[in-house]
């Protein structure tokens, strides 16, 4: 396993750079799940105006306005946060590389060096304005395409995604947060894939539609884009072993299994968690596997999920009734996880008896809420005398 971006390339090429260890894997395939998201999301938002499906609006700004405080101040802020951490990284770089999340989350930092980022920030956010400032501002009207709102709405995903992963995870595990809340809510552990899902969801359909666009035409628009993001993200999950790994796997690879053995079962060698038993003539941080071979479940849900995003981009142009696209991602994403629980270790609740973990309610509710929209958005068609 890749804990951070150092084991990776050492693995691959044979070259130590430390540097490199401050880039955790799960960490940088989220950021690469979102960036390949945002691509296929503003995609399909500029086909769909094109067809006349999503309009672009207008806004009023006044242009040419003097540098405001509040403007300077909060850029200040911004750089005193930045280089407040960052000269401590340089300064203290082999106690950062060692403990990366407890490092970022701690109160260590440098004074001098975030007093220097302040003024540097506050200065250029000036020094930009004073370029733009006009003797006399005035009302300007800009147009704004539906797809140029895609770095907004990445950011509000980001943000409100990963609030909804965590308070979502603590939901699901009270025993332990109960025991160190404040631990449990600043932790970079602990994520909750559908918690991010439905908090980011529903931060974006508000932004949108404060915009102007259409929410049935949006959601469709990021249904192939949220399939992607979720295969992509897994593959962090299977690069760093973070645990979300499936049941122990002690049965032989099947006959029919074409694959490698390490897609059939794993023991998750130096996995970010560090569970398992000691690996022997290992020295660091990352020295732990699995007594015993589970299924990597991770990497079949990233195959799994980016197939189905390769079928959804190729339907996309053929289903016309609007909303019917984000119902069937529900369908498969809610069919696709429910199956994968079965073989996953997760937390269950006992409910009439039977043990269901959160992960199979809520994708038993997506593929119901997709079904359902199926059926309810093509029955809005056939009543406004659209053909399907």
């Amino acid at each position: 396993m890749y804990p951070n971006l150092y084991y990776l390339i050492k693995d691959l090429f044979g070259i130590e750079l430390n540097f490199l260890q401050i880039f955790q894997s799960f960490g940088v395939m989220v950021a690469v799940s979102f960036l390949c998201a945002a691509y296929f999301f503003s995609k399909e938002l500029q086909r769909k105006e094109k067809e006349g499906l999503v309009h672009s609006t207008e806004k009023k700004f006044l242009k040419g306005e003097a540098p405001k405080t509040q403007e300077i101040v909060f850029s200040s802020l911004m750089g005193f946060i930045i280089f407040f951490k960052l000269v401590e990284i340089v300064l203290h770089f082999s106690a950062f590389t060692q403990d990366t999340q407890g490092f970022i989350l701690s109160t260590k930092g440098n004074l001098i060096g975030g007093i220097a980022g302040a003024a540097l920030f506050g200065w250029m956010r000036w020094r930009e304005k004073k370029k733009e400032q006009l003797p006399k501002p005035e009302w300007v009207t800009e147009k704004l395409h539906p797809y140029q709102h895609v770095p907004n709405m990445t950011l509000i995903a980001a943000i409100a995604g990963i609030l909804g992963a965590k308070i979502f995870h603590n939901l699901e595990n009270l025993g332990d947060f109960m025991k160190d809340p404040i631990g449990s809510i600043f932790s970079f552990s602990g994520l909750t894939m559908y918690g991010g899902l439905i908090v980011a969801g529903f931060s974006v359909v508000y932004y949108a539609r404060k915009n102007g666009i259409t929410t049935t035409h949006l959601i469709d628009a990021c249904a192939p884009a949220l399939m992607l993001a979720y295969g992509v993200g897994r593959i962090g999950c299977q690069l760093a072993g973070d645990g979300d790994w499936g049941i122990d796997n002690l049965a032989p690879k099947p006959s029919w299994f074409i694959f490698p053995d390490w897609v059939w079962s794993y023991n998750y060698p130096h996995n970010v968690n560090n569970m398992g038993v000691l690996m022997e003539n290992c020295t660091g941080k990352f020295c732990a596997v699995l007594e015993n071979p589970v299924f990597p479940t991770p990497l079949w849900e990233a195959i799994i999920c980016i197939v189905l995003f390769f079928v959804l981009w190729a339907v996309r142009k053929k289903i016309t009734t609007p909303g019917v696209m984000f119902s069937l991602y529900l369908v498969l994403n809610g069919v696709e996880r429910f199956f994968i629980e079965k073989i996953r270790i997760n937390t269950t609740y006992d409910i009439f008896g039977r043990h269901i973990t959160q992960a199979e309610i809520i994708s038993t509710l997506l593929f119901l809420l997709g079904t359902a929209g199926i059926i309810y958005f093509r029955k809005i068609q056939k009543k406004n005398g659209a053909s399907t």
